[in-house]
């Protein structure tokens, strides 16, 4: 048997280390040719490196948590004869500015190899861990090349019919399971802030340090949204998903934005320059298992209502499940930020550097207010936002959430070309 060393890749775009975040195996482990074995997070993403042979683990380096230098041994593996010590190759680069998007690290194997099935790394280990042998699936990429949708259609080929749903037998009192006991009192737990969570709090971190935060909250009357809102949903598709605010809001900000441009910057603090965006790169903040991610809707002020609620649709639903692509997760010029239902009154949003503004959504709720002389139920709403005082003044920030308000209030001048 050969002693194999595999060193951390060159993950690129500057990169001279990654926290590991969690070994998928350990030593006396064997593992295939591209099988996932670890998991890292750089400054700009998670990335999972495949192991670059098939073998058995006979160490690893580095717990999660722990930061390991870009070449340094990663994990020794043993081989049949003829595998070598290797230094890691360069590898591909990683995803940049407000998310983190999970990677595969290239590594030259796979396909160089003869007798291998062309196809991609996460597609093996998917075949893997079902039993399926590839060699039966026949490939509609290139050079016969197995891609994930010939994978998902061998697999709903060969599904069996679904059993008729039957009752669940009632459980006898002797298998019941017992009852989970109360911690004791004092007790406590340790969680380790790593990978993800340890970026969000260190950019979280930074930005409430470095930036004085300037909050405006505003009331908004949104009755007639919410009736242009129903009446829109009414005629949608039977497959299309409701309209909610966001994309009105988001239509609106784009809106008004072409009178605030200082609104829908970045601050490039190592040059001391200022760069205003003509173009409108809407940060849509999500919440995912993984912690809170910042999904990109590039482009808003070239797309319609409907092409604007799809985006965003789309962008979120590929950072919850991890399949946003790099550049879905940077280049962000202002963010909007909601807690949907969970909104509460009012808040004060953290601005995503190097943006210098942030808008955030609170809850609506009918409310009785005094409208010309009566009482009236309303449609509220609270926006509240976040603007940096070192580049947007105070009345420049009011202004803008003002017309924002206004056009909220009139949804119908959103619609209006300037």
């Amino acid at each position: 048997m050969s002693r194999y060393v595999f060193k951390l890749p060159d993950l690129g775009e500057g990169t001279v280390e990654a926290e590991i975040v969690n070994w998928r195996v350990k030593p006396g482990d064997s593992v295939t040719e591209d099988d996932v074995i670890v998991e890292v997070m750089t400054e700009k993403a998670a990335v999972e490196v495949p192991a670059p042979v098939s073998g058995r683990v006979i160490s690893t380096t580095g717990s999660p948590g722990d930061r390991v230098p870009v070449g340094s041994e990663l994990i020794v593996l043993e081989t049949e004869p003829g595998a070598a010590a290797v230094s890691a190759p360069a590898a591909m680069g990683s995803a940049g500015g407000n998310g983190s998007a999970a990677l595969q690290v290239a590594v030259p194997t796979a396909e160089a190899r003869a007798g291998r099935v062309a196809t991609s790394p996460a597609v093996r280990r998917r075949a893997h861990e079902a039993g399926i042998d590839l060699r039966q699936i026949a490939g509609s990429g290139p050079n016969g090349r197995i891609l994930a949708k010939d994978l998902d259609a061998y697999v709903a080929r060969r599904a069996p019919p679904p059993t008729p749903l039957r009752a669940a037998p009632r459980p006898v009192a002797a298998e019941r399971a017992p009852e989970p006991r109360p911690a004791p009192a004092g007790a406590t737990e340790e969680i380790k802030v790593i990978g993800l969570r340890r970026v969000i709090a260190q950019r979280m971190s930074e930005a409430k340090r470095n930036i004085p935060h300037f909050a405006y909250v505003e009331e908004l009357d949104i009755t007639e949204l919410e009736s242009l809102r129903r009446h829109l949903n009414t005629r949608q598709p039977p497959e299309a998903a409701a309209l909610t605010y966001l994309p009105f809001l988001a239509l609106a900000l784009v809106r008004v934005l072409r009178d605030f441009p200082q609104c829908n910057a970045h601050y490039d603090a190592e040059r001391g320059v200022i760069v205003r965006h003509r173009s409108v790169h809407l940060g849509i903040a999500t919440q995912t298992p993984d912690g809170l991610k910042v999904p990109v809707v590039h482009g808003a002020e070239t797309l319609s209502l409907g092409q604007l609620a799809a985006e965003i649709r789309r962008v979120s639903e590929a950072a919850r499940t991890n399949k946003a692509k790099r550049e879905e997760l940077s280049g962000s010029t202002i963010t909007i930020t909601s807690l949907g239902k969970l909104g509460g009154i009012a808040s004060t949003p953290i601005i995503n550097a190097p943006e210098v503004a942030i808008i955030g959504v609170n809850r609506a709720v009918e409310r009785a207010v005094v409208v010309e002389g009566a009482v009236a139920i309303r449609r509220i709403m609270n926006v509240s936002s976040s603007f940096d005082h070192r580049f947007v003044d105070g009345y420049d920030a009011a202004a803008m959430i003002q017309a924002l308000k206004e056009c909220l209030e009139h949804p119908a001048t959103i619609f209006i070309a300037a």
